[in-house]
């Protein structure tokens, strides 16, 4: 298969670097990775050729910061996912909000998109507060066992919600409605540009709305494309 070919999924899954390439050029990996490469190119007005050039320069370039997890436990994979990617998100959410009203108190009456952006954002911490709470409680535990209980010829644990599929339908259904809201915040900030008269405040927000959103992509390709096809395939081996 050549990379024209290839989805973006595959490419992301096969070379772990790629995903600074795909950041770059704004190219979904996680949610809408499934198509091909060169129709995510179109799609995006981009070169296929270039992507590609892009993609074999970083592949060249040795990264230690760029972990393969695709060989990991999964309960390596999803505690490095609470411990990072969800205390992340824990963490920089309040900042984001605090940013926000300051930015909509001192540019709100001439900037009429930044009060739409704050209630967005609003409504992204209320939906992710919830999701990362179901992953850790429910999910998450739910995997380590399983993954224990087939290591050792057990018998699957058992769950409130039958198959682990169910869960991580809805988990990945929520992560699509993440997305949806991060993208819509995208638009309103033209792609996280701030206007010449911005005070400090204003770059910081949007600066750090910028790196929320290259985060969460990276934390959703984790579950969406690692651990949550993994985990179906690990239950259905045990049944």
């Amino acid at each position: 298969m050549t990379p024209t070919t290839q989805t973006v999924r595959e490419i992301a899954l096969e070379q772990p670097s790629s995903i600074r390439v795909f950041e770059k050029f704004g190219i979904d990996y996680c949610c809408g990775g499934r198509r091909p490469l060169a129709e995510a190119c179109t799609a995006g007005n981009l070169e296929v050729d270039t992507v590609i050039a892009a993609l074999e320069a970083a592949a060249a370039t040795p990264n230690s910061e760029v972990e393969n997890w695709a060989g990991k436990s999964l309960e390596s994979l999803s505690t490095h996912i609470a411990t990072t990617h969800h205390a992340y998100v824990k963490r920089e959410l309040p900042r984001l909000a605090m940013l926000a009203e300051k930015v909509v108190n001192r540019h709100g009456p001439t900037k009429t998109e930044l009060p739409v952006i704050a209630a967005t954002l609003a409504q992204l911490d209320e939906e992710l507060t919830q999701h990362l709470g179901k992953e850790e409680a429910v999910l998450f535990p739910y995997i380590a066992n399983l993954e224990r209980a087939v290591a050792i010829g057990a018998a699957k644990p058992q769950s409130c919600f039958g198959t682990v599929a169910n869960p991580i339908a809805m988990m990945t259904q929520e992560h699509e409605g993440a997305g949806t809201l991060l993208a819509e915040i995208r638009r309103l900030s033209h792609d996280f540009t701030t206007p010449e008269d911005a005070c400090p405040t204003f770059h910081a927000f949007y600066d750090g709305l910028k790196e929320f959103e290259q985060d969460l992509h990276q934390h959703i390709h984790l579950e969406n494309n690692i651990l949550f096809p993994r985990a179906i395939e690990l239950e259905q081996s045990a049944s």
